[in-house]
Parts: C-alpha cells; structure tokens; sequence
C-alpha cells in the first residue's frame, strides 16, 4: 500500500505568498524617473513572480515616496514636453516638465511609468497599484503593507554637512600644507 505524501504547511504558505499581492516600497530621491519607471512596471504588471503570464493580472503595489526630488539629466527640465488633450476640439496643450512637476510633484513619475508599459493592454488598471507620494509622508495603514523595498538605482551622495569632523580628518588626503603656509592674496 503506498502512502501519499501530505503537503507541509510551509509548503501551503509559500503558494500562497506566490499568489498574495505584495507591497514594495521605491524611494525616488535623486533617481532618473524614466529608468525608475522601467523597474517599478515590472513589479506592477507582476515580471518578478514565478506564475507571470501577459492574460495574468498577478501584479503587486508599489508605492514610491519623494517624488518631489526626482532628478533629469542635463536641461530635461526645460526640454521635455508632456501632451494633454482634452477630448474637445482646440483642447490640445503641451507643458513642460517643469512646470508639470511644479503643480503636481508626482506627475513626471506617474506618466514615465505609465509609458514604460506601453503594449500592456491592462496597464490603466495596472496604474491603480501604483500609490505616489511627494515626500517622506506616506499614511499609516499604507506603512504597514510595505514587505519589501526596491533598490534604488543611482546612489545618492550624502552631502558634506552630514560627515562628522573626525570623519573629515580621518578621509584620505593626497596632501597636507605646512603649518606656515600662507595662502596668497589675489592680486587686486
């Protein structure tokens, strides 16, 4: 007589966490929105899990904070253009980033995201899961779903201000002036 193996219940709870949407949390301070966008959609439309399929909607939620402090490269600010039309004859209009973002901080991310998912034919549902707040504020309940961060993807520089003046000292240096020396004084 053979016995039947009786699944674990490890194995009950990792199914479940397959299926289970997923909170993440994304911090935008200082990154590009356009390259965020393209690793924010992925957890969106659900590419990180196992059971993706495109008919599937097995997405997760990511909220991202400080969107307020994205940053474009160059003069992207003052050259790139965001198109809105109204549905009404005339009710076309073009807005650049800057002023786009200075009315709203959490624009410039939501339509780069939006547009990294082009070909999804689900992807104003998609956009649903996706929760933008302008600063480190986000509400509690929101908090308190977050199981995972995404890595962000520049590495934002702490400023001179934040090191201590031991660890000022202490960093490396290719020379030392002499005690007597005296700086001179520009030539008037």
């Amino acid at each position: 007589m053979r016995k039947f193996a009786i699944p674990s219940a490890y194995k009950r709870v990792q199914q479940w966490t397959t299926f289970a949407r997923e909170w993440h949390l994304f911090d935008a301070n200082w990154q590009n929105p356009f390259d965020s966008a393209v690793v924010i959609q992925k957890y969106l439309r659900g590419l990180n899990k196992p059971i993706y399929h495109p008919l599937n909607d097995c997405g997760d939620h990511v909220v991202v904070k400080n969107s307020r402090h994205v940053a474009l490269r160059g003069d992207e600010w003052k050259k790139r253009v965001y198109f809105h039309h109204t549905g009404y004859p005339g009710g076309a209009s073009w807005t650049l980033a800057w002023e786009l973002h200075q009315k709203d901080p959490t624009l410039v991310m939501k339509k780069a995201v939006y547009h990294s998912m082009r070909g999804n034919l689900q992807r104003r549902y998609t956009m649903e899961r996706l929760h933008i707040f302008p600063d480190d504020e986000i509400p509690e309940d929101i908090l308190q779903n977050i199981t995972s961060q995404i890595r962000q993807l520049r590495v934002v520089p702490r400023r001179l201000d934040s090191y201590s003046e031991k660890e000022r000292e202490e960093f490396p240096k290719i020379m030392d002036f002499p005690k007597d020396y005296v700086l001179p004084v520009a030539a008037k």
